[in-house]
């Protein structure tokens, strides 16, 4: 695996020059406010995950120390997961999507550098979801954080952990708690996440990528350089159940969907070689568990149509649909 690991470090040293490209466009995305990291526990493997806090305005007047806690209100919490195929990106990444929430939310915005493949593969990046969202609540006193108003967010992989971090989490609060209690009797057995806002979401790793490029024109396929490499560092060993739900949720049984949110946001894109999966998603959450799921086609665009290196403009569909999303979550918060 040290040939993939070669190769990610590569690829992961280019993108963040694409990024560079795509945050320098006007107006320019703010920087987080703050880091948090803490050790994980709940990844057998265990490591550090860091927390990229962008707060609202009030939060800052309001804050009296984050000894003391807050002394005033609370706000929602929106945790975003970033994309990568679970092999490339960083947390700030999304920088634009978070700065969108927490002026239009009015939230508290948290993307997560959750550990990457191969370094860390299949179930660590999931794992690392569950784990911020527990330590999020376990701070919820000292953050200003409101416990019954969590969403989540993600883009491509990290839109895949928006359905499957919650199955994980589910999971997890029925064991010993990770922080030293027995969670069974614990505050942390009510976490509900409200909301899922899940932007051209991977769902179904049972499908080869041959049956996924075959529903999309090739001019606007991911390269096959990049899906070998997400592929071969995320799921290993190969030989894997391609069906488990923390991985292809798309195809989990029913009565796993059911304790996913109520509430799920879906944007898939035209010309996405993951359209397919998205559509079939939507209608299995609908019909099968009854679930209000919000399906919004980007028409014309391609996967990861927000991301574009362009550093003269940003095209204004994106700010569009951000703004259609956070008008969601408003609501829905």
């Amino acid at each position: 695996r040290w040939v993939l690991v070669a190769q990610a470090v590569i690829w992961r040293f280019l993108m963040q020059i694409g990024m560079f490209l795509h945050k320098f466009a006007s107006p320019r995305p703010a920087k987080p406010d703050f880091v948090r990291t803490f050790k994980t526990t709940v990844a057998e493997k265990k490591g550090e995950i860091k927390l990229h806090f962008y707060v609202p305005a009030d939060w800052h007047k309001e804050i009296k120390g984050f000894a003391g806690g807050f002394d005033g209100r609370t706000w929602p919490v929106v945790v975003n997961f970033h994309g990568g195929g679970f092999t490339l990106g960083k947390a700030t990444d999304d920088a634009r999507w978070c700065e969108t929430v927490v002026r239009e939310v009015d939230a508290i915005c948290v993307s997560v550098d959750y550990r990457l493949a191969p370094e860390h593969a299949f179930p660590t990046a999931v794992e690392d979801g569950a784990d911020s969202i527990l330590y999020l609540v376990a701070h919820a006193a000292e953050l200003g954080i409101d416990v019954d108003r969590i969403a989540v967010s993600g883009f491509s992989a990290g839109a895949n952990m928006c359905f499957t971090v919650p199955l994980r989490l589910e999971e997890e609060l029925n064991d010993e708690c990770a922080f030293g209690e027995d969670r069974r009797n614990s505050s942390n057995k009510g976490i509900s996440i409200k909301v899922v806002v899940a932007w051209y979401p991977p769902v179904d790793y049972t499908r080869t990528r041959e049956e996924k490029r075959s529903i999309t024109p090739k001019i606007h396929q991911l390269p096959a350089m990049f899906t070998d490499l997400f592929d071969d560092s995320y799921l290993s060993p190969p030989t894997m159940d391609m069906s488990q739900p923390y991985l292809s949720p798309g195809v989990a049984p029913r009565h796993l969907l059911a304790g996913l949110p109520q509430e799920i946001m879906i944007f898939a894109c035209e010309y996405d070689m993951l359209l397919d999966e998205a559509i079939k998603f939507t209608k299995r959450l609908r019909e099968e568990v009854n679930k209000t799921v919000h399906y919004f086609l980007v028409e014309g665009a391609a996967h990861g149509f927000d991301k574009a290196p362009n550093p003269i403009r940003q095209p204004k569909e994106i700010k569009d649909h951000y703004s259609k999303a956070c008008r969601e979550m408003k609501r829905l918060l």
